[in-house]
């Protein structure tokens, strides 16, 4: 099921094409919003909200290829399928280098329109789950002491206590109540925990070390 706001935004100068996607994917129970050239597309892009773009690849002044471009720098969490005519497979492989996340060849078949376009939403939605569960980690290392950091810094280390209060000038139970604040803050069951969040976010050794 697609995610509550997620909008499939089609763009092609063919009005028939744009009727039998409108049809086809509201019948699927998803949000549809038409817009007959890449140039109007792109006028709207800066307030499109989450979901997927599904784009013709030739169209008129501004291209299926200019308007992937341009996606691809301003708003790269949108996912787009690109529809190429008969014979465009070359055309095709250039935008999924690109940065396109699947291409149809016309006509296509509702089915696989209807699994690309399903792919494509869940790709994104699932982006936006990691970016906010990133966020997420990002705040909780913000609210560790300068100090909860640095021990923070020798647990992803693998240092047991003892180590840990040699480097840190300190006793091994001041190290104990920091290592259980931050494990507190972090929302952190285990050592483990914290290793996967700190894969998650990206913030392993000189980020952490940055934050300190």
């Amino acid at each position: 099921m697609a995610q509550a706001g997620s909008v499939v935004y089609v763009v092609d100068d063919d009005e028939s094409i744009r009727a039998r996607l409108d049809v086809l994917l509201r019948g699927a129970g998803l949000t549809v919003t038409s817009f007959e050239s890449a140039k109007a597309f792109l006028v709207f892009l800066p307030q499109a909200h989450s979901g997927c773009i599904v784009t013709d690849v030739r169209m008129p002044e501004v291209t299926g290829m200019d308007l992937l471009r341009h996606v691809m720098t301003a708003r790269p969490e949108l996912p787009v399928i690109v529809m190429t005519g008969m014979g465009d497979v070359a055309l095709a492989v250039e935008a999924m280098k690109i940065g396109a996340v699947d291409f149809l060849e016309k006509p296509f078949e509702d089915g696989s329109m209807l699994s690309a376009v399903h792919a494509a939403i869940k790709r994104e939605e699932e982006a936006s789950t990691r970016k906010a569960e990133n966020a997420n980690i990002r705040d909780r290392l913000e609210s560790l002491s300068k100090r909860e950091r640095q021990v923070l810094e020798e647990l992803l280390s693998g240092n047991p206590n003892k180590i840990m209060a040699y480097n840190l000038g300190i006793s091994a139970r001041t190290v104990e109540k920091y290592r259980a604040n931050l494990m507190d803050k972090m929302a952190a069951k285990s050592v483990s925990d914290l290793v996967r969040m700190a894969i998650k976010a990206g913030i392993l050794d000189n980020s952490i070390k940055k934050g300190g």
